[in-house]
């Protein structure tokens, strides 16, 4: 599981850690051992996080640069604010790419870790855009997540389907499931979202899901675990509509949640060596693992870019058994 490259996260920012193997009973999660601080955005000033984002590199092959995007840095904001786009400029210039500016081919949402593939030739970004169009029409996944989740699916793999559209509340954007969307509400925004999921590890109540999504929405990847009673840990917006009554899961109407801290259970708790408190700070344990990229021939093999999960996801797959 663990790479050779993975991220940490320190004080001052995040860094590139080589060799890093995280164990149960030193890694950071005890009640007198403080979790990894997430500095914002902001904290680190555009040189600051351009620097962060030009040591997330993973590979570089021609035009295409590929880095490992922190859990929490957005990819687009409004005006002023720091995020992946608005650093690309300076990134661009701390690469050696000239005049040659950085364009975003693909990169998950804010609080989802992993792949950011960027390319300096628009022509390879149209390119690269049109065959995940293409592959997306054919129903063929291009994209793989990784995701450990509070509770175990039924299945042990599966395609999830639901509909979904994005409420209004209280200022707040939530992605909520309709039963059975009218022409109107797929006029309004509704889509029907689908997912293939593959449960790769189980144990202690959780587990560790690869998933592939087939069609594009918000939060939909973290909506279908939900909808499974199996919420992604670290997951402080969808999880509160999964409840627990007398040990049995079920789900809340859509309408009566609304985003609040992820409460776990004490047994996983103590299994991860968190207070409660520490635990409604737990980032997303959700990771944009691998990206397949077309090969260089027509009729090629096609190619996959991968991205080292994140100090914190690799700590919990340790102290929860899920991996060798």
């Amino acid at each position: 599981m663990g790479g050779s490259r993975v991220w940490g996260r320190l004080s001052g920012g995040w860094r590139l850690a080589s060799g890093a193997r995280a164990r149960p009973r030193n890694a950071g999660f005890g009640t007198k051992a403080r979790l990894p601080r997430r500095p914002r955005p902001e904290q680190l000033g555009a040189e600051g996080l351009a620097e962060v984002l030009r040591a997330a590199v993973v590979e570089r092959r021609g035009p295409l640069v590929t880095l490992n995007k922190p859990q929490g840095l957005p990819v687009t904001g409004k005006p002023g604010e720091l995020t992946l786009l608005s650093v690309l400029p300076e990134l661009s210039r701390r690469l050696g790419l000239g005049e040659r500016e950085l364009q975003v081919v693909r990169a998950p949402e804010k609080e989802i870790s992993g792949l950011v593939l960027l390319s300096s030739c628009p022509q390879t970004v149209s390119s690269l855009q049109k065959f995940f169009i293409h592959s997306r029409r054919a129903q063929r996944p291009t994209a793989t997540y990784w995701a450990v989740t509070d509770g175990v699916p039924g299945a042990s793999e599966g395609k999830t389907q639901a509909a979904l559209t994005v409420k209004h509340t209280d200022g707040l954007d939530l992605v909520v499931p309709m039963k059975s969307p009218s022409r109107k509400d797929i006029l309004e925004g509704a889509k029907w979202t689908r997912s293939l999921f593959h449960v790769m590890a189980s144990g202690s109540g959780c587990a560790l899901v690869q998933l592939q999504p087939l069609t594009v929405f918000p939060s939909q990847l973290q909506v279908h675990l939900v909808l499974q009673l199996c919420p992604v840990l670290g997951d402080h917006t969808h999880s509160g509509r999964v409840a627990t009554v007398l040990g049995q899961r079920f789900l809340l109407p859509a309408d009566s949640n609304h985003p609040q801290r992820q409460v776990l259970d004490r047994a996983l708790l103590r299994r991860l060596h968190l207070t409660p408190a520490q635990a409604s700070q737990l980032p997303l344990h959700l990771h944009l693992r691998s990206v397949l990229l077309p090969g260089t021939r027509p009729s090629g093999a096609l190619t996959e870019l991968q991205a080292p999960l994140p100090p914190y996801f690799a700590r919990t797959l340790q102290c929860l058994g899920l991996c060798s």
